[in-house]
C-alpha cells in the first residue's frame, strides 16, 4: 500500500476485520507496535508519535509538532515530524495516515487502549445497558500507561486512564456482587484496593461483597485494616458513611477487647 493511499477517515470500531488488521499498537505496561508476523522494532520518535496518535486518534500536524518537540522552534520541529514521518514509511506495515494537514492511525491499526476505554466507560456510563456481556478482569487490570514516559502529555493521559480503570473495577464489582458472583466481585474490588490502597470507595466495595455474603467477621476485619492504614497515613477517619457500613454492634465488638481476652489465664490447683 503505498504511502499516499492512506487517506480514508480510521474506522476505530471493534470489528472482526479491526483485529485482523495490520497492526496492534499496546501502550499499557511498554510501547509495542505488532504485526501479523510479530513485534515490529520502532525507534524512540517513531514511538512517540505513534503513542501521540494511539492516544488522541487525530491531530493537526503543527499541534503533533509542537508537542512533541516543544523545546525547538516551529520550523526544527516540523522538520523533525518530517523526518519522523519518513522513518515511518520505511516499515513493513503502513501505521500513519493524513488527510490534508491531519495525521491519524492507519485504518486497521488497533489500540488497546481503545479496547479499554470502551469497556469502561460501557461499565460505568449512564447508558450502560445491563443485558452487555461484562468485560474480562484482565482487560481493565492492565499496567500502567507507558511507564518511564514522563512527558506532560503521557502523564495528564495516564491519570485519566488510571481514574477510569478505578471506577471500572469498583462498577464491575457491583455488577458481580448483584449478579451473586461474589468472588468475581471481591477480586474485582481487591484489585482497584492494589492499584490505590488509600482510596476508600474501593474498600467500600470489598466491604459490600463480604456483607452480601453475609461475611460480617470479613467486613469488619477489612473495615478496621483500612481505618489503621488511613490513621498511620493520613492521621484521619474513615468517612461516616462508611463507617456505617459496618453494623454497630459488630463494629463496636471490634474495637473493645472481648472480655474473656483480658481475663488472665488461671492455673489455680483444686483443693
Amino acid at each position: 500500500m503505498a504511502w499516499n493511499e492512506l487517506t480514508a477517515e480510521p474506522r476505530r470500531h471493534d470489528t472482526a476485520e479491526q483485529s485482523a488488521g495490520l497492526a496492534r499498537l499496546r501502550l499499557f505496561d511498554a510501547f509495542r507496535l505488532e504485526g501479523t508476523e510479530g513485534g515490529i522494532a520502532v525507534p524512540a520518535n517513531e514511538q512517540r508519535l505513534l503513542a501521540y496518535l494511539g492516544l488522541h486518534q487525530r491531530a493537526p500536524r503543527s499541534v503533533v509538532a509542537g508537542t512533541l518537540w516543544p523545546d525547538v522552534s516551529e520550523e526544527h520541529a516540523q522538520g523533525s515530524l518530517r523526518t519522523t514521518l519518513w522513518r515511518l514509511r520505511r516499515l513493513r506495515h503502513p501505521v500513519v495516515g493524513s488527510d490534508g494537514d491531519s495525521l491519524y492511525l492507519a485504518d486497521g491499526v488497533s489500540v488497546d487502549v481503545d479496547d479499554f476505554t470502551r469497556a469502561a466507560l460501557r461499565l460505568t456510563g449512564s447508558a450502560h445497558d445491563p443485558g452487555d456481556a461484562m468485560p474480562p478482569l484482565g482487560l481493565l487490570a492492565r499496567g500502567e500507561l507507558l511507564p518511564g514516559w514522563d512527558e506532560e502529555w503521557i502523564c495528564s493521559e495516564r491519570e485519566r486512564l488510571r481514574q477510569l480503570r478505578l471506577h471500572a473495577l469498583e462498577s464491575l464489582s457491583a455488577r458481580h456482587a448483584r449478579s451473586g458472583c461474589y468472588a468475581l466481585a471481591l477480586e474485582s474490588a481487591l484489585t482497584c484496593v492494589a492499584i490505590e490502597p488509600l482510596r476508600e470507595s474501593a474498600h467500600c466495595a470489598v466491604v459490600t461483597v463480604h456483607l452480601a455474603e453475609s461475611n460480617v467477621v470479613e467486613a469488619i476485619r477489612h473495615y478496621e485494616a483500612f481505618r489503621r492504614l488511613l490513621r498511620a497515613e493520613l492521621g484521619i477517619e474513615p468517612s461516616a458513611r462508611f463507617a456505617g457500613m459496618i453494623p454497630y454492634h459488630a463494629r463496636g465488638a471490634a474495637r473493645t477487647p472481648s472480655p474473656l481476652a483480658s481475663t488472665p489465664e488461671r492455673h489455680d490447683r483444686p483443693e
